[in-house]
């Protein structure tokens, strides 16, 4: 044990010397750097800081009437006893979110495709920015598309296509002879992201996946097959490869591109300093000035890749607002997906102000 904790902390400092795992400030310090970059967006204003607060005209839209929901994510259909989680409100410390208009956001990407790219995650904010939408114009024609690991959802009275490809590692996964193979230095499936207007990426939940639910029996870098690898050093290798990716392919001109930031999970109380408990049956926000998990590393990791990258990237940097969640999480009512859900979220909810977030950062 003594030997891995020496091989952890050798990587981590091979790959962010520079990066400590400082504690988060009161909603968010992490990723300095991709704050700065979403600034070159959002203005002067750090819309990553800020507090929760109630807000009695909240939710964004009806759950019920939406179509685009996901039953994992649709927490009052299967018997949350709660609402509370859905009235909160994100208010930055030196200014306010821009109110979120489908309408205008319709109006400004007439004509064009977004594209999420990611895991499961990037559904929760897909259907989220979707069902925002919708709430907008419900009269508005439109198709729905999902099928395996794609998804479409096309408002056709404004030619806006809002997609997603689902991927949990970007870099790809294949079947070969000798079993699964996870390639770190892999892109091929980039070629489906081709020729978007815009691209929200997300990645890094699965990577810690371990034994029984780890997806793959090899990782491969060129020539070389691994059986084991640090994830932390793995999602480094594998975020590279997506770097190297948009630096090739993206032309900033013609294509915005963002990453959506580390959501963090709530299975442990002690990230919160209650240890006994999980996000099951919390129903209100970590109100702390200072959330004691402090920053998750992958989102160090994360930030050491962005500053590296050519190309413009803006991080939506909602790692330290979400990690304040911990009511927010499907936990027990989450379909017909067995045990305790606290890594999505529920819808409406959090994800509906990663979009609110996503939208200032364009109109400002």
């Amino acid at each position: 044990m003594g030997f891995l904790l020496k091989a952890l902390f050798f990587s981590l400092f091979f790959l962010c010397p520079q990066t400590p795992p400082a504690k988060a400030e009161h909603f968010s310090n992490s990723t300095v750097s991709g704050v700065a970059r979403s600034r070159k967006l959002a203005g002067s204003c750090n819309l990553f800081r800020g507090k929760w607060v109630f807000d009695p005209s909240y939710p964004l839209y009806d759950p019920w009437t939406c179509p685009f929901i996901d039953p994992q994510f649709n927490c009052q259909k299967y018997g949350r006893p709660d609402k509370m989680y859905q009235k909160y409100r994100w208010q930055p410390f030196s200014c306010s979110l821009p109110s979120f208009n489908g309408v205008d956001f319709l109006e400004r990407w007439r004509g064009k495709k977004i594209m999420f790219v990611g895991d499961s995650l990037s559904l929760n904010m897909w259907e989220s920015l979707s069902c925002m939408i919708y709430s907008w114009v419900p009269e508005a024609r439109y198709s729905f598309v999902k099928r395996g690991s794609f998804g479409s959802v096309t408002f056709e009275d404004y030619g806006v296509q809002i997609l997603l490809f689902r991927t949990p590692f970007l870099v790809d996964l294949v079947n070969t002879e000798m079993g699964t193979v996870l390639k770190l230095d892999s892109i091929r499936q980039g070629n489906a992201w081709r020729g978007m207007d815009m691209l929200i990426f997300n990645s890094w939940h699965w990577w810690s996946h371990a034994e029984r639910i780890q997806p793959w029996d090899y990782m491969q870098e060129g020539n070389n097959l691994y059986k084991e690898m640090n994830p932390l050093v793995a999602y480094y290798k594998g975020l590279t490869t997506w770097a190297r990716w948009v630096n090739l392919n993206i032309d900033p001109a013609k294509t915005k591109v963002f990453f959506q930031g580390i959501s963090p999970t709530h299975y442990e109380g002690k990230d919160w300093n209650e240890p006994s408990k999980s996000c099951y049956s919390e129903a209100l926000p970590y109100f702390g000035l200072r959330y004691p998990a402090g920053t998750p590393m992958a989102a160090v990791v994360l930030n050491k890749v962005l500053r590296r990258i050519k190309k413009p990237v803006y991080l939506l940097d909602i790692t330290g607002l979400s990690q304040y969640r911990k009511d927010a999480h499907p936990t027990l009512y989450s379909g017909e997906h067995p045990g305790k859900d606290c890594s999505h979220w529920c819808l409406p909810g959090l994800p509906d102000t990663w979009n609110q977030l996503l939208y200032a950062a364009l109109v400002s």
